[in-house]
């Protein structure tokens, strides 16, 4: 510890860092890279393998209700109108410029017209193992030119058939490649984490959501970061992971890192806590806002505080719904075939207006964009049109009704009962050192047969919750003024002074508190939880809370001394001087 208060940080970056790799794994994206990297490489946590049966559906996320019922929709257009009261604008139903009569809109025919980066249209994927190289097919967006040459070339090459029977499929296809596969491809596609848990269900075994997970990640390894099978035991693994994940779903995830893709050691970090260390602070309520999933928790002193953890079921892909509905309801979304469930590639475009377009402010917003149709495998057609209510949808992080997230099932309860209790081993053990530390899981509380409970409440109750049952007056008043956003939900325009006001609008009148302060993140609040997660691998390399492989494949969990340090505040300290070097 005496070294870690004088070593600069490039030096101990470049001692410990070039052998690290920090895994955050998420619902919809997965972070991997190098400690000693800015940031990491972010891919959709998705794998498509080819299939030879016939009828199969191209995605298989197996949906327990895909209609919102007749109550959803009722309690969807109260709160809608509760927002629209909020921001100033007309109810769901009223007349107003953009009421009762169809928006005008345009199919744009030729793509000569001038458009900004975000309104480009994305491509199909190239599917076949003998032209990889095309840079037509290959490209992620395609701008018009690129678009145009495109439909050209389809005029005056040889027939489909002909050109698909020269042709080899890959076998499997990765990430936002994944994504943009045409429906018509005889591709299934798979994403083996969802809504913060393993997406496991009678239609996608437990062994099958491993091998998935396995194959993205030794993808990313392999072809990303370059590092060969054969070399990983030179390498050690820091897990950062979610707080929504049981104790089962960590230890399998330990098992791939150390035994399937065969790393030397690992350490496992929570997504909140590695939030912390990656902005340099040591108390704060972070607020992790991801694609599917939004989770509270506070920390005090470099130490989480699970009774204060509240997971809300909902993330940045509910807005984009959310988004696609406003728009069909004031018939402003052309009349085009745009399903986020079983197209992934309208979730890509979706996602990208949200994160152009949307904002929160009051008055009407509307603004004038180019929409994309993406029909069977033909290329995508540009349509022209006015999007409106553009500041209602990220509302519904304050009211969850207007969202309406689709409902999963739940992965069966015999799966979550793990009989070999990783926990239950180092919950109790006697560490050296004395009051040295606790259980490397101590941040984890113990995880009961089912999935850690979700919560049906907005956003600023959910933080004024979580804080409010931290305890103490001085914890909480500080934990109201040390609100940290993570996630790419924490981007959206005009959040910030939103959450300030409805959390210290929802605390209490009993509550001596009047001072609530999001803090400006020190980075991009998507790398946040991985750069803290690197920070921590790299400041507690070598004690005792690693697990070795060797160890692993022959004992199970045999943990020693972990989290909690007597010298927190030089771990601090240092993280300081990492985010300012």
């Amino acid at each position: 510890m005496d070294y870690l208060k004088s070593v600069v940080p490039s030096q101990l970056v470049s001692e410990r860092g070039s052998n690290l790799v920090v895994i955050n794994p998420g619902s919809a994206n997965v972070r991997i890279g190098l400690a000693k990297q800015d940031t990491p490489f972010s891919v959709p946590h998705c794998i498509a393998r080819r299939t030879s049966q016939v009828g199969k559906p191209n995605v298989q996320d197996q949906m327990l209700n895909t209609q919102v019922t007749t109550s959803q929709h009722v309690e969807r257009e109260k709160a809608y109108n509760t927002v629209a009261s909020l921001l100033k604008i007309p109810f769901l139903d009223e007349n107003a410029s953009f009421g009762s009569a169809p928006r005008k809109m345009a199919r744009i025919d030729g793509y000569n017209q001038p458009t900004t980066r975000k309104d480009v249209a994305y491509t199909w994927a190239n599917v076949y193992e003998d032209d990889l190289c095309s840079p037509t097919t290959s490209a992620t967006v395609a701008d018009e030119s690129e678009t145009s040459e495109l439909m050209v070339e389809s005029d005056v090459t040889d027939s489909k058939d002909t050109r698909e029977s020269k042709r080899k499929y890959r076998e499997t296809i990765f990430g936002e490649e994944a994504m943009r596969i045409a429906p018509t491809e005889p591709y299934c596609i798979r994403r083996p984490i969802r809504r913060g848990h393993f997406n496991v269900s009678q239609h996608y075994p437990a062994q099958q959501v491993y091998e998935d997970l396995i194959a993205i990640w030794d993808w990313i390894l392999r072809d990303k970061m370059h590092i060969a099978q054969s070399d990983r035991n030179l390498y050690s693994a820091v897990l950062v992971v979610p707080g929504t994940f049981g104790s089962r779903e960590i230890k399998e995830m330990l098992t791939i890192v150390l035994q399937d893709l065969r790393f030397s050691s690992a350490v496992v970090h929570q997504e909140g806590l590695a939030a912390v260390f990656g902005n340099g602070l040591s108390t704060a309520c972070i607020v992790n806002m991801g694609a599917q999933t939004t989770t509270v928790v506070c920390i005090e002193d470099g130490v989480s505080l699970p009774h204060t953890e509240k997971i809300l079921s909902f993330g940045g892909e509910d807005i984009c719904r959310c988004l696609l509905w406003i728009q069909k309801h004031y018939q402003s979304w052309p009349k085009i075939c745009t399903d986020v469930l079983t197209k992934p590639i309208d979730m890509l475009m979706l996602n990208r207006l949200k994160e152009s377009y949307c904002d929160i402010k009051e008055g009407e917003l509307e603004m004038t964009a180019t929409v994309h149709s993406y029909e069977g495998d033909m290329p995508p057609v540009p349509h022209k049109t006015k999007l409106t209510s553009l500041n209602v949808p990220p509302m519904g992080l304050f009211y969850p009704n207007l969202l309406v997230p689709e409902a999963f099932p739940p992965p069966p309860e015999t799966w979550f009962q793990d009989h070999e209790n990783m926990l239950e081993e180092t919950w109790n053990m006697d560490f050296p050192g004395g009051n040295m530390g606790l259980s490397v899981w101590d941040t984890f509380t113990v995880s009961p047969p089912n999935p850690k409970k979700e919560e049906k409440i907005g956003l600023a109750k959910a933080i004024t919750s979580s804080i409010l049952s931290a305890g103490r007056i001085d914890l909480q008043r500080k934990l109201f003024s040390s609100i940290q956003l993570v996630g790419g939900v924490g981007l959206t325009a005009g959040l910030v002074p939103a959450m300030e006001e409805r959390v210290l609008h929802a605390i209490p009148p009993t509550e001596a508190i009047d001072t609530v302060e999001v803090l400006q993140s020190r980075m991009d609040p998507i790398f946040v939880s991985w750069k803290g997660g690197a920070i921590l691998g790299i400041l507690d390399f070598g004690r005792e809370a690693w697990i070795h492989r060797e160890d692993w494949i022959r004992n199970g969990i045999h943990v020693g001394s972990g989290r909690k340090y007597k010298d927190s505040y030089y771990l601090m300290a240092q993280a300081m001087c990492f985010i300012n070097s």
